[in-house]
This record gives C-alpha cells, sequence and structure tokens, in this order.
C-alpha cells in the first residue's frame, strides 16, 4: 500500500530497438550533432520544437529538447486531462555510448524516464531504449501511461528512420 492507503503507482515500462548500418562511433556523433538534432526537431517535433540547450565534450554530450505534438491527434483519455497541446521537455545525458534520460509533459503528473544504448551489430549498430512510462494519477494512470508508451513508441520509430536517413546521405 502507499502512504495515502492507496495502492502504490507501478510504471508501465517498455523496450524499444533499431539497427543502423552505420558503426557505433558513427551513429553516436550523428545522434548529439546539433545540425542533426534541429531538422530532426523541424522535420519531425511538431508545434514548439525546439533544442534548447545542446552541449558536447570529450565526455559526452547533454542535450535537452522540446517537442510538441497537436490536441487533436491525441486520445481522448489524454486530452481529457490536457487543456491544449501535449509539450514535451526531453533530457539526455550521454556518456559514451549510453545515455540517461528524462522527459516530463506539460500540465501531466507525468514522467518518462530512459536508458539508451548503443551497441555493434554486424557491420552496424543497435540501438536499444529502455524505458518506463509514470503517470501519478487515480485510476486511470495506468490507462494513460499505456497510450504514452505507445505515443513515445511511435516517436522512436520515427526517429530512428529519420537517423537511417540522415546517415545514408550525411556519412
Amino acid at each position: 500500500m502507499g502512504a495515502n492507503g492507496n495502492l502504490p503507482f507501478m510504471p508501465s515500462r517498455f523496450e524499444h530497438r533499431a539497427s543502423f548500418a552505420a558503426p557505433v562511433d558513427t551513429v553516436y556523433a550523428t545522434l548529439v550533432d546539433k545540425a542533426f538534432l534541429t531538422a530532426r526537431l523541424n522535420d519531425l517535433g511538431g508545434k514548439g520544437a525546439a533544442l534548447l540547450d545542446h552541449r558536447t565534450s570529450d565526455n559526452g554530450a547533454e542535450l535537452r529538447l522540446r517537442q510538441g505534438v497537436d490536441a487533436q491527434r491525441l486520445p481522448s483519455a489524454v486530452r481529457s486531462i490536457l487543456s491544449g497541446d501535449l509539450i514535451v521537455e526531453r533530457e539526455e545525458r550521454w556518456r559514451g555510448h549510453e545515455a540517461d534520460g528524462r522527459a516530463t509533459i506539460n500540465g501531466v503528473p507525468a514522467e518518462i524516464r530512459f536508458r539508451d544504448r548503443l551497441a555493434p551489430k554486424g557491420d552496424g549498430t543497435e540501438l536499444t531504449v529502455a524505458a518506463e512510462v509514470r503517470v501519478s494519477i487515480p485510476l486511470i494512470g495506468g490507462k494513460i501511461e499505456k497510450v504514452v508508451a505507445e505515443q513515445v513508441t511511435r516517436l522512436l520509430e520515427a526517429e530512428a528512420e529519420y537517423a537511417e536517413k540522415w546517415l545514408a546521405e550525411h556519412a
């Protein structure tokens, strides 16, 4: 039982994998490249998308992005608790070929935590994203978590396709 006598909130977990033909170092360099991130946000990021912070060093990279989804494109379960468009702020901290990240959603007591890992796969690279979504709303939080997980999976698929095309054109 939670502190208030209710059952504790259990996050929804999911995993997403994407493969790239390029080697790990090339994929990493692309995923943290300012020009790539800006282009991806312009093409896929929705309303108000922006690269809010971008820092790279020999130790890794730190990114902060904002992405938007038009309210009309959201499932009714999400629209019912959100006034207006969905705005997601996402932070990633890369160290080597792994990143820890966190995303929050405006107006919703929700958080997405994730870990990205790049690893060699044959002549290319596999990106694995392990994530959990937690929505702290009694009774309907679990349903919203599933919707958020589905939407995040679609976004990750679109971002992976975008990265693969970018790599083919720029690597």
